[in-house]
């Protein structure tokens, strides 16, 4: 029988803190053979990104393998110096990393960048690896690769600068790639081209791939094995077919739960011990309360547009309508025009033309940065799409939720402010001892609560959601669309849902408009909608959405 890629035995990873050891990754044992997928899933924290930092030896420097071994080739590549270890990075194994942008140098050129990394590990002039770099932008599927060769990072979209990341790190023909959340943040089409890419990339060089994800519907499309991965621990592993369909470990059970499906419903979102706690909240919430005839909507956008410069508009001829307790769903690629729309709605930015109506009042007028003086600033909240980047990091969790209610709802300091406070905190879930931390001293699960329970503290009556689960793992986004579920019918509040992720929208909204190019594609209620799409554009972002339930045909590689 042949030998494995890569094996990894009993792999113990601990990090020197202030407090002392912390182990991350606990007795893990794996092999990837040549040529395979193999998915490494697992919430965040379970240790699958610092299993691939392991194997590549870029843990930092407070990390470091205590015990076990990572067979490369039969070989042991935990005892070799690192000054022989560098020729296997890039030429052996490489890695794609999540963040690219964060990866990438931002003052040097793409074609420079490959062109480098190129150079690293062969010989030859710098001419020739300038037309290797090109070779590889083309193999990567760039548009005008000529041209982008001279790009900077920032010049590039989120999409482009992932191709980037995967041309470097094939640049060198290595066996083993290693793919870091490859595609968190990328809407669902971006997302489908870069993983095509990734298999047919390895089918074509014979490359085994360890796909380190927390999308189990991305592990299930793709992957010929998963493991998966708790607190360090690896406590299943099964081909996708079983190991989805007949979860045997209950985290596994929890996580499969959590993901959401093509017939899912919120209430799915949990395991059947779990759901009748969450439909008994739902029992004792108030009904909806449907608005008296010849009542304006709570919202009405009409004609809305926005220009940048003079170049083509962002968004054109927007319009749309909500009424109070009603969930809209806002979808589309990246550069769609959702994120710009929902901002000039919220009064952030000005619209170019159109009229805005809320409660049948214009305040569309009123220049975006003026409105926070308007009484209307309370009624209408956002909550942005990275906690980490919307949260003040001097503020504490407590001056945080706090902030809105002294600026907009005139309290002071003092006992009634507390109570405000601990009140919205608790309606979302975040612990009371928790409100002194700062956001680092937080999980991505608890700023995501903490940035809702700061929307909603002054009682607003819309709520513009712009991709409020986009980076969070997924038994997390189901608890927190459980409770913005639970916050519409309580408060009979509206939510305008802006998301790249169909299956959400799907789940929380009633109807769904589709955005592309800054237009109106297609609109109408939402499980009509994904069911049967009308317009060619909106079947192909349904059919690009990965699930659990469905597997699409691996392209395989001859050595498979």
């Amino acid at each position: 029988m042949t030998a494995p890629l890569l094996q990894i035995e009993d792999l113990h990873v601990s990090f020197s803190t202030r407090r002392g050891l912390v182990e991350a990754v606990r007795g893990v044992t794996f092999a990837v053979e040549a040529g395979e997928m193999l998915g490494l899933v697992g919430e965040s924290g379970s240790g699958k990104s610092v299993t691939g930092f392991a194997t590549t030896r870029l843990l930092d420097a407070a990390g470091r393998v205590t015990k076990g071994k990572i067979f490369y080739r039969g070989q042991d590549i935990t005892k070799i110096p690192d000054s022989d270890f560098r020729a296997l990075h890039g030429a052996a194994m490489s890695m794609i990393f999540q963040n690219p942008r964060a990866a990438l140098n931002p003052i040097r050129a793409i074609g420079l960048q490959i062109a480098d990394a190129i150079l690293s590990h062969k010989r030859m002039s710098k001419q020739a690896a300038s037309e290797e770099a090109l070779k590889l932008l083309r193999a990567v599927q760039i548009r005008d690769p000529k041209k982008r060769m001279s790009a900077y990072p920032h010049e590039l979209s989120g999409g482009m600068c992932q191709r980037v990341m995967i041309a470097i790190a094939i640049s060198c023909d290595p066996m083993l790639l290693i793919a870091d959340e490859p595609t968190t943040g990328l809407d669902v089409t971006t997302q489908k081209v870069v993983m095509d890419l990734l298999v047919k990339i390895a089918a074509d060089r014979g490359m085994a791939t360890i796909l380190i994800t927390h999308d189990l519907g991305l592990a299930a499309q793709y992957c010929r094995r998963v493991v998966v991965m708790e607190k360090g621990r690896l406590v299943e592993e099964a081909p996708p077919e079983t190991l989805f369909r007949r979860p045997q470990h209950a985290y596994t059970k929890r996580l499969v739960a959590a993901s959401p499906t093509t017939t899912s419903h919120i209430a799915d979102l949990v395991t059947d011990e779990e759901r009748g706690e969450y439909l008994a909240v739902l029992a004792a919430s108030k009904p909806t309360v449907e608005p008296l005839p010849g009542t304006p909507p709570l919202l009405d956008v009409k004609n809305l547009a926005k220009r940048y410069d003079q170049g083509a508009p962002a968004v054109t001829d927007f319009s749309m309508t909500m009424k109070a307790g009603e969930s809209v769903g806002l979808v589309g690629e990246s550069g769609s025009g959702k994120t710009t729309t929902s901002r000039m709605i919220c009064r952030l930015i000005d619209a170019s033309e159109g009229e805005i109506l809320f409660d049948g009042e214009s305040i569309g007028h009123l220049p975006a940065r003026e409105f926070h003086r308007s009484p209307r600033r309370k009624d209408i909240q956002i909550v942005f799409q990275d906690p980490n980047e919307s949260l003040n990091p001097r503020f504490t969790a407590f001056d945080c939720i706090a902030h809105p209610l002294l600026r907009l709802s005139g309290l002071r300091p003092g006992a009634v402010l507390r109570q405000r406070v601990e009140e919205c905190a608790t309606r979302v879930g975040l612990p009371v001892e928790l409100l002194p931390r700062f956001p680092h001293q937080l999980s991505g699960g608890q700023k995501a609560r903490v940035g809702i329970a700061r929307a909603i503290a002054c009682r607003p009556r819309l709520l513009v959601l712009d991709e409020p689960t986009a980076a969070l793992d997924v038994s997390v986004q189901a608890v927190v669309l459980q409770l913005l579920d639970r916050l519409r019918r309580e408060d009979n509040l509206a939510l305008l849902f802006v998301s790249h992720d169909l299956n959400v929208v799907r789940m929380m909204c009633d109807r769904t408009i589709v955005l592309r190019n800054g237009s109106i594609v297609e609109a109408g209620e939402s499980r009509a909608l994904f069911e049967n799409p009308r317009d060619q554009y909106t079947r192909e972002l349904v059919e690009a959405v990965p699930h659990i339930d469905r597997r699409q045909p691996r392209v395989e590689s001859q050595s498979a």
